[in-house]
């Protein structure tokens, strides 16, 4: 056994409360460590991404991941009739890098688009709501902020997400028994409990008890307002059955042995189900519009742009400096994140006649477990 590092107020608020009520569920403890109001790792603002941070994604890769995404909202604006109040929703937006690479790149490069475009970024904590402001200051006319999907206005156009999900709390749920969190002495371990029989991870012992019910709950949420349009969620993750119960602990670009390491000074994370988020989406009334990897995606979009209506590429040329070399093979190398990361689509009110989208050009047949 280790003894629990990390943020030493949190440690005791944790400890406390399993001593009061007994082992927690670890998606309790996962909340408390993430998003705590004052101690949690992302709540806290301790959260950095990039070379000098805890780990790497698209975004810390450089501009032109938000500059091929200008690219594909572009289209599903055009998709969906070139409307006024063309609306991104934006959840997970870290320090706003995204959000301005977005709009910096389809005010050069699509400004028809541009001029149509509102961006929404959801963020509940302040101190990143504050840090997205300074990155986003020269856009401040085309930004709102709103603290949960619950307060925002119905909208029509498409939220994003980059990993997001794997974010959200999750049970440890197997096939049989249930990780919990208790103490031994003053350290934090794991023991089991058994499950009602019959119960697996898809079939939890009560209704509102699923393993990932927050991520769930968010399709739920995000449905309720969004009025026409897509969601897309890029994450890692896998299809089907098979429960992938592996918690993912960094800090510092390393791996670490235990969440008990480095408590509310790392990052946990855990692999998306895609199986029970699509199901959740099509029970909805969502349809699954694509699924593919991030390789695919991406060389989808690259591949052929196309041109908008107004006779100009919403791509900027490709592969002109060095530095977009790099950035583009750290994007698509199968052993970098181009097969690291999927993309989920999800499509409400929009006519499953029309063309699949540029980023799904090269993706393969759905799964059947995503494809009911």
């Amino acid at each position: 056994m280790k003894t629990p590092t990390g943020n030493a107020a949190l440690i005791e608020l944790i400890r406390a409360e399993i001593q009061k009520c007994g082992p927690v569920s670890f998606a309790w403890f996962m909340e408390q460590a993430l998003y705590h109001p004052e101690h949690g790792y992302y709540s806290s603002g301790r959260c950095t991404i990039g070379r000098h941070g805890d780990y790497f994604t698209n975004v810390s890769v450089g501009p032109l991941f938000g500059q091929l995404l200008g690219a594909q909202f572009a289209e599903i604006w055009e998709q969906l009739g070139k409307i006024d109040n063309f609306v991104i929703v934006e959840q997970g937006a870290h320090d706003g890098q995204f959000a301005r690479d977005v709009l910096q790149s389809t005010q050069k490069h699509a400004p028809e688009f541009f001029a149509s475009l509102r961006y929404r970024i959801i963020e509940p904590f302040p101190i990143l709501q504050d840090r997205q402001s300074q990155t986003l200051a020269e856009f401040e006319d085309k930004i709102e902020w709103r603290a949960s999907i619950n307060s925002l206005d119905p909208f029509t156009g498409v939220h994003f997400s980059n990993e997001l999900l794997d974010s959200m709390p999750v049970r440890l749920i197997g096939q049989s028994k249930e990780k919990l969190v208790d103490l031994e002495g003053d350290e934090f371990v794991f023991v089991e409990r058994s499950l009602p029989k019959g119960a697996t991870p898809s079939k939890p012992p009560r209704k509102q008890e699923a393993f990932n019910q927050p991520a769930l709950d968010w399709i739920d949420n995000v449905v309720s307002k969004l009025r026409r349009g897509y969601v897309i969620a890029f994450d890692y993750g896998h299809v089907g059955d098979e429960f992938q119960g592996n918690v993912q602990v960094r800090a510092r670009h390393r791996h670490l042995d235990s969440p008990f390491e480095q408590i509310g000074h790392a990052d946990i994370t855990m692999h998306v189900d895609w199986t029970s988020i699509a199901q959740r989406a099509q029970a909805n009334g969502l349809r699954v519009a694509g699924f593919t990897d991030q390789h695919h995606f991406l060389t989808g979009l690259i591949s052929e742009p196309g041109r908008g209506d107004w006779g100009r590429s919403p791509l900027p040329e490709i592969g002109t400096s060095p530095k977009m070399k790099r950035e583009l093979q750290m994007l698509l190398h199968p052993e970098m994140l181009g097969r690291s990361f999927q993309v989920l689509a999800l499509a409400k009110n929009v006519d499953p006649g029309a063309l699949r989208l540029a980023g799904f050009r090269f993706a393969r047949e759905l799964p059947s477990a995503l494809d009911r």
